[in-house]
């Protein structure tokens, strides 16, 4: 079992689960959904919906639709993941913003 914690601020702000409730139910119940495998399942439940973002530590998490929505986490332990950032990709490539602020949360969540 494999347990998914959210990237905190240092003012104890939830920017993903912020994210995550301004998406529309479809796309929420989908995100869920694969939390909820990744918990139960592990990794290897959730591999068509998961990319590893070669060069960095993190892995995307890929939700299909009319809008394709991403994501990002990290490892934290062996059991445990840390979900940094979301956003939607309008792009072919993931933007350099969004991979500098996915590894800033990570830095601030490791030097915690």
């Amino acid at each position: 079992m494999t347990k998914v914690v959210y990237y905190l601020t240092p003012k104890n702000e939830n920017p993903v689960k912020d994210f995550l409730e301004s998406l529309s139910k479809k796309q929420k119940s989908k995100a869920f959904r694969i939390f909820t495998l990744f918990s139960t399942y592990g990794l290897s439940s959730v591999i068509p919906h998961v990319k590893k973002l070669s060069g960095t530590p993190f892995w995307e998490i890929r939700i299909l639709g009319s809008d394709n929505i991403r994501i990002m986490y990290g490892t934290v332990k062996h059991d445990q993941i840390l979900v940094l950032h979301g956003f939607i990709k309008k792009q072919q490539k993931t933007p350099e913003r969004e991979m500098r602020l996915a590894s800033l949360r990570y830095k601030q969540w490791l030097d915690k």
